[in-house]
């Protein structure tokens, strides 16, 4: 899979950019706040529909405009593939794949990225929901569907979350339709803790190995962490205990009127050598970790969809020591298109840059 060229009018605030991104390495120098990021964002965008940055699509557009577009041509299986997608203030969305009206589920499905910024670098010492959203973003990548069940959790138990809360006010309790709320949130929220499970073991399978690598000594394992498990994979199993925890935290879920069990309360651990990575490990150590797994996210995506995803270094390769650098560089393969974001070129080495397409942009604009 390659991107051909991608085009942006009025996002953020590249007015109207164009480029060829035909080749296997581009990159895109400028100082900061000019606009890199922007570009980077846009191309994943279009193969998730979820900035990684703002959950509000409004920001995407400029200020002094009522509407984004983001126009892109691929190459995907010897076919090229035009996707297109505009958004306006007024929250209207127009999707189209090769000029023509598509559902989100089809559009998602064409285009793969996997993107590594700075912020991902900080992903140990986040919160709980940083490590979810990175663990759902990348499955979402695989099983375009799985959007789809994270939206049907979220709505239930939002509805839930309403429903004690007019308890809490002193409405009298409904227990049939509390039955109701929580039948449904088990069984949408028992497959995402299934699939999450089953793909941070295939993750870790690859992670381990590379962060060795790296890492020379260290064993790298990674754990689900959920309230009511204890080491349960099946589908049966984790339904069972969904339901049995839930019937006995209810009291608990009535008093603080909200829901208290499951996956919107997961977490991911790491542990280097039997210790907890966020608790103990050094920065280089946590960097070499999600190194580890963004290198990973490729192979997997490779593996389960039979594309090679494009990969986006946002700025990353600064906070990267040379051992890690030369080892992320040295791990694309000539397939992987790769789009690189940096303030200049003194980061690469000669003869990394001889077959790189550079761009310089500024303001918003490529000069």
């Amino acid at each position: 899979m390659k991107l051909i060229n991608v085009k942006l009018t009025d996002y953020r605030n590249c007015r109207n950019i164009e480029l060829d991104l035909s080749g296997g390495k581009i990159l895109i120098i400028g100082k900061n706040a000019q606009g890199k990021t922007n570009i980077l964002e846009s191309i994943y965008f279009l193969s998730t529909l979820k900035s990684p940055r703002t959950s509000n699509n409004i920001e995407l557009i400029n200020f002094d405009t009522e509407r984004t577009e983001i126009d892109a041509d691929i190459i995907k299986a010897d076919t090229e593939i035009s996707l297109g997608y505009i958004y306006t203030k007024d929250k209207a969305r127009e999707l189209k794949i090769n000029g023509v009206k598509s559902r989100p589920k089809d559009f998602k499905s064409v285009l793969k990225t996997v993107l590594f910024s700075t912020s991902d670098l900080l992903l140990l010492r986040g919160n709980p929901s940083d490590r979810r959203d990175w663990l759902d973003r990348a499955i979402s990548q695989i099983y375009p569907a799985y959007d789809d069940r994270l939206s049907k959790y979220d709505k239930i138990r939002i509805q839930k979350n309403n429903f004690l809360k007019d308890l809490a006010k002193g409405n009298t309790l409904n227990e049939t339709l509390l039955e109701v709320y929580n039948e449904q949130l088990v069984i949408t929220g028992s497959n995402i803790i299934f699939l999450r499970k089953k793909f941070l073991k295939e993750i870790e399978r690859i992670a381990k190995e590379k962060h060795r690598i790296i890492s020379e000594t260290e064993d790298l394992k990674i754990e689900y962490e959920c309230s009511f498990l204890d080491g349960e994979g099946e589908l049966e199993q984790i339904v069972d205990k969904f339901k049995q925890s839930l019937e006995e935290r209810r009291i608990e879920e009535i008093r603080r009127a909200q829901s208290c069990v499951g996956p919107h309360r997961d977490d991911i651990i790491f542990y280097i050598n039997g210790n907890e990575a966020t608790k103990f490990a050094s920065q280089g150590q946590q960097r070499t970790i999600v190194l580890a797994l963004k290198l990973s996210e490729l192979d997997i995506i490779t593996d389960k969809t039979g594309d090679e995803p494009v990969l986006l270094l946002d700025d990353v390769l600064a906070e990267l020591d040379d051992i890690r650098q030369n080892y992320l560089l040295k791990s694309i393969n000539d397939r992987t298109q790769t789009i690189i974001t940096s303030v200049d070129t003194v980061l690469f080495e000669d003869e990394f840059l001889k077959d790189v397409k550079i761009y310089k942009i500024e303001n918003g604009a490529i000069k």
